[in-house]
């Protein structure tokens, strides 16, 4: 497996898919309060949708399917989201 698909499938299992499943399970106890917005209805089902594309993206790094500069845009598009993020 070339280095950046390791890169990019350490990145989706060991740091979005964890973040992701934890802020939908933050949300969920929303629900379970019955204390939810519409904003959070909303990101359920965005985080959940969100969840199924990094699953995705990992099976696709499984089956070897896309070329490699699909892999590295698909890695900074990622880690310039992060840092985006982070920055707020």
């Amino acid at each position: 497996m070339s280095e950046i698909k390791n890169k990019l499938k350490d990145l989706v299992e060991n740091t979005m898919i964890p973040e992701v499943e934890h802020y939908i399970e933050d949300l969920h106890k929303l629900l379970e309060n019955n204390t939810q917005t519409q904003d959070d209805m909303d990101a359920i089902k965005e985080m959940e949708s969100f969840l199924v594309e990094l699953q995705n993206v990992l099976a696709v790094i499984e089956d070897d399917s896309m070329p490699k500069e699909e892999y590295e845009r698909i890695y900074n598009k990622i880690i310039s989201n992060i840092k985006e993020h982070s920055e707020h």
